[in-house]
C-alpha cells in the first residue's frame, strides 16, 4: 500500500520491489531531492492508477542516500535504484532506471508531474508500427501561481507546457520530451541512452531529450517517433519560473544548448524544426498579439524578448564552438 508519511519510519527493512504479473511496459520516475516527497509519492500513485498493467515501477535517484532509504522503507512496492557514480543530472538517473528494467518498452515520467488515467495506454499504441522508435505526450501545466498575463502560450516550453504551436493530432516529430516518453528499451539501451553530463541542471538547460531522440531514429532505418496529444500528464509548475527574468534566462539557455547540440551532431541540420518555428509560430504570434482580439502589447514584448534572448544564447554558443574549431584542446 501506498503511504505519504512526514517522516520515514523508522528501522524498516529496505527492499528491491515485488513480483508482479510480466507485462510490456514498465515506468522510470527520476528523482533528487526530499523536498519533492509528495510530488514523487504523487507520480508513483498516477502510475499505479493507470488503465494498462505496468509491469515495474522504478524510482531513479540522484545523489541522494537518504531519499533512497526512504523511499525502500515507505514504498516497497516499488523498485528503487541509487545514481551515484556520474556526474548530477536527470540523465544519468533515468540511465540507471533503465538498467533495472526487463520490458521491451520503457516509459519515462518526472518526479512533479501527475499521469492521466490513459496516459500509458496512449503512448504505447503507436507501437503496433515496428518503425514507431518513441512516443511522446502532452504537458499540461498546472501553476503553483497565477499564470503571468504577459506569457506568450508560443513559449509554453520554457517552464514545460505543451506550447502553441505543435500537433493538436498524433504526428510524426523529431523530438518530444523526456518527462512524457516512452521508447522501445533495446533501441534505447543500444544508443547508450541519455548523454550523462548533457541535460537541464541548474542554470543549464540542454536538450537531453532532443539528443536522444535523434541518436534513436538514426538507429534504423525509417525510425521515428510519434506525438500523442491525448497522452497527458499534468506538470507543476513552480512560483519562481513565473517571473520575467526566468523566462530570459531560460530562452538564452535553450538556445545555446540547442547550437551545442548541432555541434556535438557534428554541425548536422538539426535545427530545421527551430527555425520553422520561429518563422511561422512565433511570426504568426507576433501578428496574433499586435492587433485583434488577442491582442496584447506585454505578450507581444515578452515573445520579442525571449526570441532574442534565445538568440543571444544560440550566438554564445556559435562564437564558443568556433573558437574551439580554431584552437582545439589537447585531444
Amino acid at each position: 500500500m501506498l503511504t505519504q508519511n512526514d517522516s520515514a519510519r523508522q528501522g524498516c527493512a529496505s527492499t528491491a520491489g515485488v513480483d508482479r504479473v510480466s507485462t510490456a511496459v514498465s515506468v522510470v520516475i527520476a528523482c533528487y531531492s526530499m523536498t519533492r516527497w509528495h510530488g514523487i509519492t504523487n507520480a508513483v500513485r498516477s502510475v499505479v492508477a493507470q488503465s494498462v498493467p505496468v509491469d515495474q515501477i522504478i524510482v531513479a535517484v540522484d545523489h541522494n542516500p537518504e531519499l533512497v532509504e526512504r523511499l525502500r522503507c515507505e514504498l516497497p512496492e516499488i523498485s528503487v535504484v541509487s545514481y551515484e557514480n556520474g556526474p548530477g543530472g536527470a540523465s544519468g538517473a533515468r540511465n540507471a532506471g533503465v538498467e533495472l528494467v526487463a520490458t521491451p518498452y520503457t516509459a519515462f515520467l518526472d518526479d512533479d508531474e501527475i499521469a492521466e488515467r490513459d496516459w500509458l495506454a496512449a503512448l504505447m499504441a503507436p507501437f503496433v508500427d515496428g518503425a514507431v522508435v518513441g512516443t511522446g505526450g502532452r504537458y499540461r501545466a498546472v501553476w503553483a501561481s497565477a499564470k503571468p498575463n504577459w506569457f506568450p502560450d508560443e513559449f509554453g516550453w520554457v517552464v514545460g507546457e505543451s506550447f502553441l504551436g505543435m500537433p493538436v493530432v498524433t504526428s510524426r516529430v523529431r523530438n518530444v520530451w523526456s518527462g512524457n516518453m516512452a521508447v522501445r528499451t533495446e533501441v534505447f539501451r543500444a544508443v547508450g541512452g541519455f548523454r550523462v553530463g548533457f541535460g537541464k541542471q541548474g542554470n543549464r538547460s540542454q536538450p537531453e531529450d532532443t539528443d536522444l531522440c535523434i541518436r534513436m531514429s538514426e538507429h534504423g532505418q525509417d525510425f521515428h517517433w510519434i506525438y500523442v496529444p491525448t497522452a497527458v500528464i499534468d506538470h507543476e509548475i513552480p512560483q519562481h519560473r513565473s517571473t520575467f527574468r526566468f523566462f530570459l534566462r531560460r530562452c538564452y539557455s535553450e538556445g545555446k544548448g540547442k547550437v551545442e547540440l548541432r555541434h556535438d551532431e557534428n554541425n548536422s541540420d538539426e535545427l530545421s524544426d527551430e527555425r520553422s518555428y520561429v518563422r511561422t509560430v512565433l511570426t504568426q504570434g507576433v501578428r496574433r498579439y499586435a492587433g485583434g482580439r488577442n491582442a496584447s502589447a506585454s505578450k507581444a514584448a515578452a515573445l520579442m524578448a525571449g526570441i532574442g534572448s534565445a538568440g543571444l544564447g544560440a550566438a554564445s554558443a556559435t562564437a564558443i564552438g568556433l573558437r574551439r574549431s580554431r584552437f582545439p584542446g589537447p585531444s
